[in-house]
């Protein structure tokens, strides 16, 4: 079985930073050693779009244009009509059992990321989110912290 590696907002972040130190480099360098070894990784759209409104809101183009040179090396995995209909259904889910993710007026993240991992994984694919938030992701979806997944 392969495993595919999506990246959520927090990792995706740090590793478009142009003069990370500290936990930022160790995430980095955490993306290069995987992808040397043959992981394969990608970016969900929702994720993409999460960092890129905040790169641009902080004027921090450098990082912005990392994120693009980014999108080129790794997959991209765009939002899809399926999805947001599965991220619905999740969301509703979530909310009629009394464990909601997110405000309800509030275009979830975690729920279309969930839906997309989701979608992807299947008999020959082990779908994995990295991320710095696994609370919400796990419920739905195999979700570990960037730092623990080798």
């Amino acid at each position: 079985m392969n495993r595919l590696i999506l990246l959520d907002s927090g990792p995706l972040g740090m590793v478009t930073n142009p003069q990370a130190k500290g936990l930022p480099l160790a995430c980095q360098q955490w993306l290069k050693r995987l992808l040397a070894r043959g992981e394969r990784f990608a970016i969900p759209e929702i994720a993409d779009y999460e960092v890129r409104r905040e790169l641009l809101r902080a004027g921090l183009l450098k990082s912005v244009h990392r994120l693009d040179n980014l999108k080129q090396t790794l997959e991209y995995i765009p939002i899809q009509t399926e999805t947001m209909v599965l991220a619905a259904k999740l969301w509703a889910e979530a909310r009629q059992t009394g464990q909601p993710t997110a405000d309800a007026k509030a275009l979830d993240g975690d729920i279309i990321l969930s839906a997309q991992a989701r979608l992807l994984t299947n008999e020959t694919t082990e779908v994995i989110v990295a991320t710095t938030n696994v609370g919400h992701l796990s419920r739905f979806i195999t979700a570990y912290d960037w730092q623990l997944i080798d």
